[in-house]
């Protein structure tokens, strides 16, 4: 009895001092990423650009990194630097950002940019508590820059980071409950002296082995600290509490199309779900109230006609628009629109679900053409 005491108390204690076996296995298997230094530079003294980490790490909430890496070039391209992003025009920023979603951020983007720009001197603040004074900054992104960018001793959480705490204590409270209880561990264990490494060593741990399914636990460099993974129970973590159902709303989408092929668009308000994206029109829905579904919504009077419909999920409900297509004369007004040509209409600032409106009625209409 007493050895069995013993063994749980070590395990106990090995699983808050995991940080040599997973930087050394992060000294052998990170990832390369565009906007990351390696461990064998931030060991020595090298630290990544702030810009590149705060670029990076807004871009990669809720969307994988997959996704995140083309934007990310697109971005750093155009605007290498933050005094470059704060001089970009907005709409700019927003065509370019079209497509990566939660679009609140985009927003937030030029805002902290513009304010690093002019109040900071182009330099972002080294503190989590400097950073999250900054536009679209809070408590995540703040510790992960603070961490990275400065090598400042911050507990980073992200969805993967929960994962791997969650299972290596077998954390029973379910999300986002037990937040608090996972960053409190991840602070006990981040090792101060490359605090960066660990929290980039933690995402990449739960991004490639220790995945939502079938972890690769043998093949994990702290498996021996694993409570889940002692019970066989890894995949069971972490609890989350149950996902209320979505409520669906519906409305109704005109494209207007003129005999040179260009769209009728219009800008949606700044503020709000979507806000200052590129759209067609159609009728009022939001989170909250169904808009009107049939050809009374529509802009002016045309031969409108069914173009099928689309459905698109958000973060808090389900949208489904009925499509419906007209041919317009040339000489039809924009109204407080324009008209974008088909060469322009796949580099507008259009969301992902007015994409699939128009190509709903216009198949291949957003998609960008080969350069023969």
């Amino acid at each position: 009895m007493a050895r069995r005491e013993a063994s749980v108390t070590d395990a106990q204690a090995s699983s808050t001092d995991f940080s040599s076996p997973l930087l050394a296995w992060y000294d052998r298997h990170h990832r390369s990423l565009p906007w990351r230094t390696p461990p064998d530079e931030t060991k020595i003294g090298v630290l990544p650009d702030p810009y590149r980490v705060w670029l990076s790490e807004v871009m990669l909430q809720q969307t994988t990194v997959g996704a995140v890496k083309r934007y990310f070039e697109v971005f750093t391209d155009a605007w290498p630097t933050i005094e470059a992003l704060a001089a970009a025009s907005a709409d700019d920023v927003m065509k370019a950002w079209a497509g990566l979603g939660y679009y609140s951020r985009a927003r937030n983007l030029k805002k902290c940019a513009e304010t690093v720009a002019t109040e900071h001197a182009g330099r972002f603040p080294d503190t989590e508590a400097g950073l999250k004074a900054l536009p679209g900054i809070g408590d995540y992104t703040a510790a992960a820059i603070a961490a990275i960018a400065f090598n400042r001793p911050a507990a980073v959480v992200d969805g993967n980071i929960e994962r791997v705490i969650t299972r290596l204590h077998a954390i029973e409270t379910p999300l986002p409950q037990a937040k608090p209880e996972i960053r409190a561990l991840v602070a006990r264990a981040m090792p101060h002296d490359r605090p960066g490494d660990f929290a980039q060593a933690m995402m990449d741990l739960g991004a490639t082995i220790c995945t939502p399914r079938k972890p690769a636990c043998v093949l994990c460099p702290i498996t021996g600290s694993c409570a889940a993974r002692r019970e066989g129970i890894a995949e069971r973590f972490p609890v989350k509490a149950p996902k209320t159902e979505k409520p669906t709303r519906v409305g109704a989408a005109f494209v207007a199309m003129r005999s040179d092929g260009s769209v009728l668009l219009r800008k949606r308000p700044a503020k709000g779900l979507l806000g200052g994206m590129a759209e067609v029109p159609g009728s009022h829905w939001t989170a909250r109230h169904d808009g009107i579904t049939d050809v009374s919504a529509a802009p002016f009077t045309a031969a409108w006609r069914p173009s099928g419909s689309i459905r698109h999920v958000f973060t808090h409900f389900a949208l489904e628009l009925l499509v419906f297509k007209a041919d317009v004369p040339d000489n039809a007004s924009p109204g407080d629109g324009w008209w974008s040509l088909p060469d322009a209409l796949p580099g507008e600032a259009l969301p992902t679900v007015m994409k699939k409106v128009i190509e709903a009625a216009i198949p291949g209409a957003t998609k960008k053409r080969r350069k023969g």
